[in-house]
């Protein structure tokens, strides 16, 4: 067995991220070779991820950006167990490159964007081999994506919230990350009741009937009054209705035929580590 000094220990710390001490075991089972090492500690994480598949990830952090151009846009969320490890700057680097390969990569799916190549390796591999590291599971948890005329994006200060929005055309980014941020602020179910989800709306007016005749109202009135519930709901949950956030005066709809008449929301994303 090579002798291990603990500058060795340091320069393998200092490569891999691991703990001291399985810099030391790596290098001594290596015969003080730094590559095998390397594979030593990267084969321990995968092992130790894997046994850690059944534990839940419900910390993290959600990133959303555009490309340059500002017509593509994705989120991604990167899961761990503990908001201290959330909170570590490597962490948030990690997906941080996660974010960069997928916003150049454009994957069609999150299966997609686990197998690119990051550092030499798959998304899916390296993810693995930090969470054997650090000893906690990681998880890529959430990706989507927004290709439209002009995208704009919105990450709440405690990166566990963020949101995508697609309009028709590139109106002011400032403008634009104010639907955004309504987007994450207030959840809505759909851009408006034209395109909100037949399941939805037939849940809701189900909901609005038990209801009505729960309050014990005449069953001939029944439809009217849920079609008027239904109403309400719309204004409140589809992203136009609503009051705009920064105006409650206004809708969104109003405020944004303010900012320019032909523009149109196209798309939405939002996803939250607290749902």
């Amino acid at each position: 067995m090579a002798q291990v000094s603990a500058a060795d220990v340091a320069k393998l710390r200092k490569m891999t991220g691991a703990g001291m001490m399985d810099c030391k075991k790596a290098l001594e089972e290596a015969n003080g070779d730094y590559e095998r090492a390397q594979d030593i500690i990267r084969e321990k994480g995968k092992l130790i991820a894997s046994k850690r598949a059944d534990r839940d990830a419900t910390e993290g952090v959600v990133l959303s950006k555009v490309s340059e151009d500002g017509k593509k846009g994705i989120i991604v969320c990167l899961a761990c167990e503990t908001d201290f490890v959330a909170k570590n700057n490597d962490f948030i680097a990690l997906t941080n490159q996660i974010l960069d390969v997928a916003l150049s990569s454009f994957p069609a799916d999150l299966a997609a964007l686990l197998a690119l190549p990051l550092n030499g390796k798959t998304i899916a591999d390296v993810v693995a081999e930090k969470s054997g590291i650090t000893g906690e599971k990681f998880n890529l948890a959430y990706y989507d994506k927004v290709e439209a005329g002009f995208c704009a994006p919105y990450i709440h200060t405690n990166k566990k919230l963020a949101s995508l929005v697609g309009f028709s055309k590139t109106i002011r980014l400032e403008d634009a990350k104010d639907i955004a941020m309504q987007v994450a602020a207030m959840n809505p179910v759909a851009i408006d009741k034209d395109q909100c989800p037949a399941e939805v709306i037939e849940k809701e007016l189900h909901i609005a009937r038990e209801q009505v005749r729960l309050e014990g109202k005449p069953e001939n009135m029944v439809e009217k009054i849920s079609q008027g519930k239904l109403g309400k709901f719309f204004k409140e949950s589809t992203l136009l209705s609503q009051d705009f956030i920064k105006d409650a005066k206004v809708s969104v709809e109003a405020h944004l035929k303010a900012v320019d008449a032909e523009v149109k929301v196209v798309s939405f994303k939002r996803f939250t580590l607290n749902d």
